[in-house]
């Protein structure tokens, strides 16, 4: 074992004792610093890294004793390995060493090849508990990476179900609120953008949206392609998730027109939302997403697919729960596939 670049530290009151360990310590490579007393170390130990204390048990002001037990308290300190040295040989001192925490215990005088065994035993401990705690700290950094990228996947509640052991998530929620949105002309403005251009766009308006979501507590379900699907109401239930949707929406609109196509025209959204049951989960064990099915999906999409450039169209459900706090245009009765003739209404804004 090198001794290159390691630090010790010598504590003595009797600076005789001091000048010799260090100066053996400094034909073997060590880099050695002095204290002549127990404040006086303290104040080393807390002002630079000691890679190894050498401690003197009977000191005056503050005995070794004192200052270990104060090291060992200290969690910034605590790792730091400490050698007890003393005139006293006696059992009780050597267990009262050991118990505080002291890394070894040294009887002087002191033996040179006792001590440089002994020394040598504490670094290579130290080196090898130095690299646990390196291997530990990796360990939980990428464990918390880990968990940052699940939730970036999973609404938290349910990221912390599958780390706890759940292996099939299914929950039917009775009334949440549905949107989905997605970009008038989209195909048009693909052929008109290189596939990097297009993705950059996409992300800027998305990414202003994850905004709102996050803004208004709502939880973002997926992108596919040029359509955006967020939801009020799960995994927790809270009571306004209509109206959050509904803020949402409103908001989502006005922030699409500050993004403009190739030909420079200003973005134009769809948007649908319904209101109702859905039954939601965790579906596939590779790549897997949080999604949702039911009736209420399927209508949310129906009122985006059937909808009207630049406005927000909301089934009749949706309308109930909101017609009292926001300002509706009934646009009538209207055929939508796969559900037949439906009343729907366009969100305007909010009263008052």
């Amino acid at each position: 074992m090198t001794f290159e670049g390691i630090s010790v530290l010598v504590v003595d009151d009797a600076q005789t004792n001091r000048n010799l360990l260090g100066h053996r310590l400094k034909k073997q490579g060590y880099s050695v610093s002095l204290a002549g007393n127990g404040v006086e170390a303290l104040e080393s130990i807390r002002s630079q890294p000691f890679d190894l204390v050498l401690l003197d048990v009977m000191m005056p002001q503050m005995n070794g004793y004192e200052v270990l037990e104060i090291l060992k308290a200290d969690s910034a300190l605590r790792h730091i390995p400490v050698i007890m040295i003393s005139a006293v040989d006696q059992l009780d001192s050597v267990v009262k060493c050991i118990e505080l925490g002291a890394e070894d215990y040294l009887p002087k005088p002191f033996n040179p090849v006792l001590l440089r065994a002994r020394i040598g035993a504490s670094l290579e401990k130290k080196r090898l508990r130095d690299r646990e705690r390196a291997f530990l700290q990796q360990l939980q950094e990428e464990q918390e990476k880990s968990e940052r990228l699940l939730l970036n996947i999973l609404p938290k509640p349910i990221a912390d179900r599958l780390m706890s052991g759940e292996l099939t998530i299914a929950d039917s929620f009775q009334e949440v609120t549905v949107l989905f949105a997605d970009i008038v002309g989209f195909s048009q403005m693909s052929s008109d953008l290189s596939p990097a251009e297009l993705v950059e766009l996409l992300n800027e308006i998305f990414s202003a949206f994850d905004e709102l979501a996050s803004e208004y507590r709502l939880e973002k379900i997926k992108t596919i392609g040029d359509a955006y699907m967020v939801v009020g109401g799960l995994p927790t239930p809270r009571p306004d998730h209509a109206q959050a949707i509904a803020n949402m929406a409103l908001d989502m609109l006005e922030a699409s027109r500050q993004f403009h196509k190739p030909n420079g025209e200003k973005i134009s959204m769809r948007i649908g939302i319904s209101t109702g049951p859905v039954e939601a989960g965790v579906i596939g064990i590779k790549k897997f997403s949080y999604d949702l099915w039911g009736d209420t999906v399927n209508t949310a999409s129906r009122m985006e697919s059937h909808g009207i450039p630049e406005r927000i169209q909301v089934s009749e459900t949706t309308y109930d729960l909101l017609e009292s706090q926001y300002l509706f245009e009934e646009r009538g009765s209207i055929k939508v596939k796969g559900k037949g003739q439906m009343t729907t209404y366009l969100l305007l804004g909010r009263k008052g």
